[in-house]
């Protein structure tokens, strides 16, 4: 005699070798192998142009060349504004103080010893930052005394070993008594070795 089964724990067994049979496929699916030798395949896609950044090699020289011919024209330009304003700080001196300057030399030319005002003359380095890299000092003189009168200065620049390597002039006339006068001297020597500005004369007249 045949055992029949319920139907329904037929249909359940039914629906669950069912689900374990795509389970299975679904496994043989992700390991199947196309060579026998046991290893998986897996789909590769190839990958996207407009995920990368960066440059190519030629494009990166080109931007090296690029950011090097930048920084020399900036470094020109930057060499040049100095030079500038070194030149305009020099003129706008210069105008004030060339006629000073010879009749300045002119009245020293035959004072002995360091003249009779160097008391009244007091020197100062003026900062290079202001002048556009030119060594440049700053003088004051001052009329101590009760009448108007006239000054000649005479200041040497030496260099380490103590030899004088460049000389100026520079004067202030018709000065009032009390009153104070802040002429600039310049020197035209290069920047090293580093010179020392030194009163020589200073002559009132």
């Amino acid at each position: 005699m045949s055992r029949r089964v319920p139907h329904g724990r037929s249909g359940s067994r039914r629906v669950a070798a069912l689900l374990s049979a795509i389970a299975c496929c679904s496994v043989l699916v992700s390991c199947s192998s196309d060579d026998g030798g046991g290893s998986s395949t897996a789909s590769v896609t190839p990958p996207n142009k407009s995920d990368f950044t960066g440059s190519p090699p030629s494009a990166i020289a080109s931007a090296a060349s690029s950011i090097i011919a930048s920084a020399s024209e900036r470094a020109s330009s930057a060499a040049a504004s100095v030079e500038a304003r070194a030149s305009e700080f020099a003129a706008s001196v210069s105008a004030d103080t060339v006629r000073a300057a010879a009749t300045a030399e002119k009245e020293l030319k035959d004072v002995q010893g360091s003249g009779n005002a160097t008391s009244e003359v007091s020197m100062k380095g003026v900062p290079t930052a202001e002048t556009g890299g030119l060594r440049a000092v700053l003088l004051t003189i001052t009329n101590t005394t009760d009448k108007t009168a006239s000054y000649a200065v005479q200041v040497d620049f030496k260099n380490p070993d103590g030899k004088v390597v460049e000389t100026k002039f520079v004067g202030k006339e018709n000065l009032e008594p009390g009153k104070k006068a802040t002429p600039i001297v310049i020197s035209r020597q290069p920047a090293e070795p580093q010179l020392t500005a030194v009163l020589v004369k200073a002559q009132r007249y």
